[in-house]
Parts: C-alpha cells; sequence; structure tokens
C-alpha cells in the first residue's frame, strides 16, 4: 500500500503546464504526483483539485492576473518558484473526497467506516463473507497489506483523526486474494459450528464451501 497523508505532502507542479491548464477553457485536474491530466480522468487519476470548465464564449481571459494560489481557491496554499508551484493541499480535504469519490474503490471518510466496495465483485464477496462475521475493515486491511493499493487520506496523531479514500490498482489480484482469504476464513468458521441459516448457506455455496448434511 502507499500511503498519501496530504497532511505532510507537498504537491509539485510544473508552473508553465499549469498556467496552459487554467487558460485551455478544458476541465483538468492536478494528480497527487503533480501531473496535469484532463477530462474524461480515468481510475488512477487521483486528484488533489479538479477545475471547472470554462466558456469559450468569455470574452475575458481565465484567472487573468491571478496568482496560483488565487485560482486553485483559498482552501489551497501555494508558493511559486521559478519553475514550479509546491502546493500543501490538505485544507481542501472535503473538496478532494468529492471530486475522487466516484473512482475510490471503498469509502473510509465518515465515522460510520467503510461499508461496501465500489467494484461489484468485491462487493459481492464482501456481502457474502458478512455472514461469517468478517468485517470491511478486515477485508481494506488484507487488501492494503497484500494489494497494490494507493490509500489517499489525512491523518495525524494527536488527536487522532483519519479520513481517506482508497484505490485499488489491480482489480483481478485483489479479488482473488479477498475471495481466498474469506474462503478459508469461511471454511474454518463452518468447522467450528455448520448450522447455518438459509443466508449463510448462501454464502457458503458462494465460496464454494460443503456444509455438513449431518447438522443437529
Amino acid at each position: 500500500m502507499q500511503k498519501i497523508n496530504l497532511l505532510e505532502e507537498i504537491v509539485v507542479v510544473q508552473r508553465d503546464a499549469l498556467l496552459q491548464a487554467f487558460t485551455s477553457f478544458k476541465e483538468f485536474g492536478i494528480t497527487y504526483r503533480g501531473d496535469i491530466v484532463y477530462e474524461p480522468f480515468g481510475h488512477d487519476d487521483i486528484l488533489i483539485f479538479q477545475s471547472t470548465k470554462v466558456s469559450k464564449s468569455s470574452t475575458v481571459a481565465p484567472h487573468k492576473n491571478l496568482t496560483i494560489e488565487q485560482m486553485l481557491g483559498r482552501e489551497y496554499r501555494v508558493v511559486e518558484e521559478q519553475d514550479s508551484a509546491l502546493i500543501k493541499a490538505s485544507g481542501a480535504w472535503q473538496q478532494i473526497i468529492q471530486i475522487n469519490q466516484k473512482r475510490a474503490d471503498y469509502d473510509d471518510t465518515s465515522a460510520d467506516g467503510i461499508g461496501e466496495f465500489s467494484d461489484d465483485e468485491l462487493e459481492s464477496i464482501g456481502w457474502h463473507c458478512a455472514e461469517f462475521n468478517i468485517s470491511y475493515r478486515e477485508l481494506v486491511d488484507v487488501l492494503e497489506e497484500q494489494c497494490d493499493v494507493t490509500l489517499l487520506c489525512i491523518e495525524q496523531e494527536e488527536p487522532y483523526q483519519f479520513s481517506g479514500l482508497g484505490f485499488i490498482h489491480n482489480k483481478d489480484s485483489a479479488r482473488s486474494i479477498l475471495y481466498k482469504y474469506c474462503r478459508d476464513r469461511a471454511e474454518k468458521a463452518i468447522e467450528e459450528d455448520s448450522d447455518l441459516d438459509k443466508d449463510g448457506l448462501e454464502a457458503a455455496e458462494f465460496f464454494n464451501l460443503t456444509v455438513p448434511s449431518d447438522r443437529d
């Protein structure tokens, strides 16, 4: 897992490329790596800023005579150098959640914790393994330990605060790893207690497990 803690990160962007993007009349974004990307954005375009589209019919040059900090907005802090703009984006975290949420594979930004995966196959695994008391938090711990995951977050120690979005970069591998993990856990649970209800039997079938027929 790669953790991008925006409370600690400074995003470095090429100044000329950023100014060109602002005057392009196109919707664009700045990734956490400092790259300028244009719409349509891909799954791996994890953004710390997204522009709004400017109409070509406008007679005023967009953002004319503004500093880069003013162009980005008051939530951002910027130091401009000769060739680069150094951006501190943690103040825009709520905005960053909104622009990335639809591409994230799981959302850990609320007090309720993680409640689903956006990928249908991962969500199906998560749904069925709940019958064996396996939580989404446990599944995400497995993914973050064993898979290629980027966690975009803000995290501080004292007082502890965490909010994050997870992006899985190899879905096939993640599905395989998570399925095997849940199947092993479910198999052990059935060995300890094979008295399953209808939903439990359905979950066992999903994980291709045989439930003893001589249950009392």
